[in-house]
């Protein structure tokens, strides 16, 4: 099967190794590129809990992070193991992988929601959070369509530029908010992972095969 990637060029390699490795044909797309919005540092003074909800804001928090955090909650085992990678330990990894799934999880305290630039302000209006935008997602436009079975999708941004190249085929959500956005932009949707992270990516497509 030929599998369109459209992750940043230096997220697709992982991802794209593994389903060469079980018999897929890549198609490396680029949707989306990630941009730093600084240096400042981050303190977690003060806080009970920083809340990182992407691999992005994972290696960005760590980069400028200024002291040890009382708790870090991550969004789901991605991000988890990317804190891992930059020597900081998740204390709170919910059982489902988005805002909502956060919310029902995270204990009383003050937050600070660390992520991209315009990300869901849920935990802002539900928690009263405080907010540091570390880094924004720039989506590139490909100059032809990508070719291929299916496309896997790892985020809004992603959707919102596979749309525009105007490609037809079906494509696999990395989550229920990705897929939402897919649909809006009329995108057909062919399933979504059940676990939101590369893990479940691979399942999907194991299953479509």
């Amino acid at each position: 099967m030929r599998i369109v990637v459209t992750r940043s060029a230096a997220k697709a390699e992982p991802l794209a190794e593994r389903l060469t490795a079980l018999g897929h044909e890549v198609v490396r797309c680029p949707l989306i590129r990630i941009e730093s919005l600084g240096d400042e540092p981050v303190d977690p003074a003060g806080y009970d809990w920083v809340v990182v909800t992407s691999p992005n804001g994972a290696a960005e928090l760590a980069r400028r992070l200024t002291g040890t955090p009382a708790h870090i909650a991550a969004i789901g085992r991605g991000t988890a193991d990317a804190l891992r990678e930059h020597g900081l330990e998740a204390d709170l990894v919910p059982s489902v992988a988005t805002q909502e799934g956060l919310l029902a999880e995270l204990p009383p305290g003050r937050l600070l929601l660390a992520a991209a630039e315009g990300a869901r302000r849920l935990l802002i209006e539900e928690r009263n959070a405080d907010f540091v935008a570390l880094y924004r997602t720039i989506e590139l436009r490909p100059e032809t369509p990508p070719d291929g079975d299916v496309a896997l999708l790892a985020s809004a941004s992603a959707a919102r530029a596979f749309a525009a190249t105007g490609a037809t085929m079906p494509v696999v959500a990395i989550g229920p908010q990705t897929a939402a956005a897919a649909r809006e932009l009329g995108l057909d949707v062919a399933a979504v992972a059940e676990s939101h992270d590369v893990e479940g990516l691979l399942d999907v497509v194991a299953s479509l095969t």
